[in-house]
């Protein structure tokens, strides 16, 4: 067991962000991925999380990956540097009682991207389509805030780049945890009676 402090940052405005003063360089662009594959989604997470050992959905069958991605509300941007991909934001919008709550669930970069001014531009994107993510799914209301959680095992430049963003701090948790294994296979078995 560690001792892991979970940080949660918000903006309650799109006039909040801070856009990233870098722009995105020679062959690299930033797409939404409208029909993501679980495949794809795993491998998106697995490439960027292994290093900080995410593993909270490395249990998950495919079908039940398959339907996070398909909930209304939910979309994958990826940065792409040089056609491969360098990371991504995962968005999942909800209603809440003020209106739509966008979570900004999954950022970060592959290895190869980190260091190279990436993060704040892709964070930026990341932000500005969670502000205007209502406009993409029918039945939401207006997007009244965004926001993120992380924790003291990811990177070191995860908080400053969100409030180099914009977003502030508006809760903080400290626990004991079980660090689970970022380098777990690839799909966990099924049942053959599902």
């Amino acid at each position: 067991m560690i001792e892991v402090t979970t940080t949660y940052l918000q903006q309650l405005s799109p006039g909040d962000l801070l856009p990233s003063s870098r722009s995105l360089p020679p062959g690299a662009r930033i797409e939404r991925v409208a029909a993501i594959t679980p495949e794809f989604s795993r491998f998106l997470y697995r490439g960027v999380g292994s290093g900080w050992n995410w593993s909270d959905r490395l249990s998950l069958t495919r079908a039940a990956w398959e339907s996070l991605m398909q909930t209304p509300g939910t979309e994958t941007h990826v940065l792409y540097v040089d056609g491969a991909p360098g990371g991504y934001v995962e968005l999942a919008g909800r209603i809440e009682d003020s209106g739509t709550g966008v979570e900004i669930r999954y950022f970060g970069l592959f290895p190869h991207c980190i260091g190279r001014g990436l993060g704040g531009v892709l964070l930026t994107e990341g932000i500005a389509r969670a502000w205007d993510l209502d406009s993409r799914f029918g039945g939401f209301p207006p997007v009244s805030r965004v926001w993120v959680h992380t924790c003291s095992l990811d990177g070191p430049a995860a908080i400053p780049n969100y409030e180099a963003r914009g977003l502030r701090v508006f809760r903080t948790e400290t626990e004991l945890v079980e660090p689970g294994d970022g380098a777990a296979g690839l799909w966990p078995e099924e049942s053959l009676a599902s």
